[in-house]
């Protein structure tokens, strides 16, 4: 696939210099969070190491300048007037920051979401179930535009029940649905329990958001086994925007680099990652001008790989997508854990219907625990896998069936009740 940018006939990291530039100008002279960050820096960027002078930008700021700038902060660059769509951060990991978007930011966003369904194999001749809650979290509301978008059928599944949008999907042959990972598998055991034939169902194809498990292959493999149809991860930030997708060939995700520029950077250093070094994702939105992110530190940890993927896709490629997040790892016992890389063992069990982890201390060292449902038997399997790839003895315990909770957006299957955050 060539990514020659063809409006302006250059190659694709000139054209991201042209609108970088054109966003920093823009930003110097009428957003006044970016005008007081980049005092002092000249213009214009030339190249991607002097992009690397400015500074980065963090959610913490952010929160901090809504605190002080009260209701939105100041990185909105446009009177308040201006804006048409008001959204917010699900709060996972702090307080939760809004931000609004301008007819021309949000026109960019499902511009971005149409990459997104292109990459699926997503057509006019589509219909798209969209099973989310339609509230103040963006969740899927620029899918929603980019399906219309693109001349495909929008079917919207919000304040519906797990068994009334089943059948909604059922009688309306959606074609293509969205949800969480998590929510694919939950509707998948509501369907069981109903009698709902989902795998021989008109669902083609599953877009998923808002969890790293859409590129966990244990859990990607275990929902295309129980719908009979194809998955496809996506990725963005109510601050950042719609950044990346998988393709045909389901081994990571590509970001858009038309529209978002890429870092990848040592947490604690903040220097950048070599290829296939694991870092943090750094992103610079590139056509938010009426929220715009310079050097944002997404917070989520990828490794990413400078060859071109086998679909053809010249963007710069993440192996195995989001691994997780930075501020995630849990060291247990001289052991970095993510939940994910916990997820990917436990979702290899296809008995096992729900799971959580928990973090706790015991004799002022840090344990961990998984407690699922499932069948007896696999406990034993489930632990001695679990010790085999990560060197780790990891007690589990099984739960009664339906007891632990089910998610329809973001899931959160981790508690922490470590008395002491030790590192060791």
């Amino acid at each position: 696939m060539n990514h020659e940018v063809y409006e302006t006939r250059v190659d694709l990291k000139t054209y991201q210099m042209q609108k970088l530039n054109e966003l920093l100008v823009f930003v110097k002279g009428f957003n006044d969070f970016y005008r007081e960050k980049l005092k002092g820096i000249s213009l214009p960027i030339t190249s991607l190491t002097d992009l690397r002078q400015l500074p980065l930008t963090t959610k913490s700021e952010l929160a901090q300048d809504q605190t002080l700038y009260p209701p939105h902060g100041r990185n909105h660059s446009y009177p308040e007037d201006s804006y048409i769509r008001y959204h917010q951060t699900s709060g996972t990991t702090g307080r939760p920051l809004k931000v609004l978007d301008t007819v021309e930011s949000w026109n960019w966003w499902s511009d971005c979401w149409v990459e997104v369904l292109k990459s699926a194999g997503v057509t006019n001749n589509d219909r798209a179930y969209l099973a989310f809650s339609f509230g103040p979290f963006i969740g899927f509301w620029a899918a929603h535009e980019a399906v219309q978008k693109q001349g495909s059928m929008a079917i919207p599944g919000g304040s519906m029940s797990s068994e009334e949008r089943l059948n909604s999907i059922l009688q309306n042959k959606a074609t293509v649905l969205f949800c969480t990972p998590s929510y694919a598998l939950h509707l998948a055991e509501v369907a069981e329990k109903l009698g709902l034939n989902i795998k021989d169902s008109s669902i083609e194809k599953i877009i998923t958001a808002g969890e790293p498990g859409g590129s966990v292959p244990s859990t990607r493999s275990q929902i295309e086994r129980l719908w009979g149809a194809k998955l496809f991860d996506h990725v963005g930030m109510t601050e950042m925007g719609a950044y990346g997708y998988s393709c045909q060939e389901q081994k990571g995700l590509h970001v858009n680099e038309a529209q978002f520029i890429v870092e990848v950077i040592n947490p604690d250093t903040l220097d950048h990652v070599e290829p296939g070094e694991r870092g943090e994702l750094v992103l610079t939105n590139l056509g938010r001008f009426g929220y715009p992110m310079i050097r944002y530190r997404t917070g989520d940890a990828v490794i990413y790989e400078p060859e071109t993927c086998a679909c053809g896709n010249s963007y710069l490629f993440l192996p195995g997508g989001l691994l997780g997040r930075t501020d995630d790892m849990v060291v247990i016992r001289g052991v970095n854990i993510y939940p994910s890389s916990l997820e990917a063992i436990v979702r290899e069990f296809h008995s096992i219907k729900e799971f959580r982890i928990i973090y706790y201390t015991e004799q002022e060292m840090n344990q961990v625990k998984i407690q699922i449902e499932g069948p007896e038997d696999v406990v034993p399997t489930l632990a001695q896998l679990l010790r085999k790839r990560l060197g780790l003895r990891i007690n589990i315990e099984r739960v009664e069936d339906s007891s632990l909770e089910r998610f329809t957006m973001k899931a959160r299957r981790v508690i922490d009740n470590r008395t002491t955050k030790v590192t060791a």
